[in-house]
């Protein structure tokens, strides 16, 4: 029987069924997807799992999903961090987007042999808080959010800055690469730049910054990758003047 989710080895617009209903699509899916854009050196086939993961999940495509996991763990992308990632996600996409995941996740663990014992802890020893930029972040919310909704700034302190964020099993530059993905992806512009320096602080460079627009625009289109460049622009126009 023909599997449900999608080919074991090819995406779905690469498979002979596109062929009965758009060739010029599957010629570019095959071509100036996986022939070109992810050959491109600007980031690492590991790297643009990590975008493309994200920003499958942020925007509830599943379908494809089980190609894109094999293919996270073929360029180097480990359980423990795919797993990460769907746990950060649910947070910056949503509950219900990670829910949707889990299933397939799960079948793919399942096939290449990934047990529990490859999976972080519900509980590890937490990442060391920088205070200082904790401190700074935590205040700029307090201004602009607290008197409007004091539990959201408790909230985003507790859940997401002093616990989600020092989880050790997905690197910080890693987890600042899934969230702008996901921003972009979803087309939630306002949260970039302070994401976008985050990831820069992380270790992110301007090439890797632009290249994610490119990813991205593939995966969740063109207009929401147009929509993050002047935002990305400001940043990096920002931090080249800091360090002028």
């Amino acid at each position: 029987m023909k599997d449900q989710i999608m080919p074991t080895n090819e995406p779905t617009l690469v498979s002979d069924d596109v062929l009965s209903v758009a060739p010029a699509l599957r010629d570019y899916m095959q071509g100036d997807v996986l022939d070109d854009l992810w050959k491109r050196p600007q980031l690492s086939p590991r790297d643009r799992s990590i975008v493309t993961l994200s920003v499958l999940i942020t925007r509830n495509q599943t379908l494809d999903l089980p190609f894109y996991l094999r293919l996270a763990l073929d360029s180097g992308l480990k359980p423990a961090e795919i797993s990460e990632i769907v746990t950060h996600l649910a947070f910056y996409a949503g509950l219900g987007n990670a829910s949707a995941t889990i299933g397939i996740v799960k079948d793919v663990f399942g096939e290449r042999g990934i047990g529990a014992g490859e999976l972080p802890p519900a509980n590890p020893k937490l990442l060391p808080l920088d205070a200082a930029a904790e401190a700074t972040r935590a205040a700029n919310v307090e201004k602009n959010t607290g008197p409007i909704s004091p539990g959201l700034v408790q909230l985003t302190a507790d859940v997401l800055f002093l616990k989600l964020w020092l989880r050790p099993d997905l690197a910080p530059r890693d987890r600042s690469l899934v969230t702008v993905s996901s921003l972009m992806a979803a087309g939630h512009v306002a949260q970039i730049t302070f994401h976008l320096n985050k990831a820069m602080d992380n270790g992110l460079t301007q090439e890797q910054a632009g290249e994610i627009i490119a990813q991205v625009a593939f995966y969740a289109g063109w207009p929401n990758a147009f929509s993050a460049v002047p935002i990305v622009g400001e940043v990096l126009k920002s931090r080249d003047q800091q360090s002028a």
